[in-house]
């Protein structure tokens, strides 16, 4: 049994805006699956419908077998969610914050007091327990998010886009901690637009683009297959780093770096 099944979904906000145009995803448990393309290319709408934000247009997402329109609650149960958008009260201490995340999942009082503790402190956080989230960094409130989303000890970690706004240095803390929560047995979900990340925390890579699944596969097949040399295409390559999942990009969307470089938002540091 698969951790998330999703078969032919599709959503329209409009009769012009059609962010999914019939996506076929199956993530088994364990793995760490990475969604990677620009803003409006349609992940944050996957996400949203797996957690029932969205209702869809058509299609069907199940999670660990359970259909998450004809079984909600017992969908949702296995997930933890950490949204791109911050969604934390600005002046509740963020310990109190943790505490009652716990009471949502059933936690009894003291059960919600030592996991508060615990991810605080995995998170390097227990020395703001008693302040609120306004006087946290954005680096700062970015973990606790993902602390929060971690509260009911979920089988499924759905990440959208965690590291955006957070330095270097605290970008690869919590790339390995992320490993270590997945080598430990949880499924993960991120959504992403670093092309690093994604070539460096995955299993398997899904290029989505356009409300399309465009490309699906380990990111070291996804460079083999799409590998393509400069001479081939002059000038394309000239920011890329060799054997990378830019040159997929580059392949699957036919333009070069530079032209496509809003679009795609590769940070100046990935342009080795």
């Amino acid at each position: 049994m698969n951790a998330i099944e999703i078969t032919g979904l599709k959503k329209s906000y409009s009769a012009t805006v059609e962010a999914l145009k019939g996506i076929d995803l199956s993530i088994p448990q364990g793995e760490f699956f990475g969604l990677l393309g620009p803003n409006g290319a349609g992940k944050t709408t996957i996400i949203n419908s797996i957690v029932g934000l969205v209702r869809p247009n058509s299609g069907s997402i199940k999670v660990m077998g359970h259909d998450i329109r004809k079984e909600p609650l017992a969908a949702k149960r296995y997930l933890g969610l950490s949204p791109q958008e911050i969604n934390i009260h600005a002046y509740f201490p963020i310990g109190n914050v943790m505490e009652f995340q716990g009471g949502f999942y059933g936690l009894s009082k003291k059960e919600s007091k030592q996991r508060a503790e615990k991810l605080l402190k995995d998170f390097g956080l227990w020395e703001k327990r008693k302040v609120g989230r306004f006087k946290l960094s954005g680096g700062m409130q970015r973990r606790l998010m993902i602390a929060r989303a971690l509260m009911g000890k979920p089988k499924i970690l759905i990440l959208d886009e965690p590291t955006a706004g957070i330095d270097v240095e605290l970008r690869h803390e919590l790339w390995e901690f992320l490993k270590g929560l997945n080598s430990d047995g949880t499924t993960i979900l991120l959504t992403t637009h670093y092309i690093e990340e994604a070539e460096l925390l995955c299993e398997r890579v899904g290029i989505i683009h356009k409300g399309k699944i465009v490309a699906c596969d380990s990111p070291t097949k996804l460079i083999e297959k799409y590998r393509f040399e400069n001479k081939e295409r002059k000038g394309v390559l000239k920011f890329v780093r060799p054997g990378s999942l830019e040159e997929v990009f580059v392949n699957l969307t036919g333009k070069s770096l530079a032209e496509g470089a809003k679009e795609w938002e590769v940070s100046r540091d990935l342009q080795l």
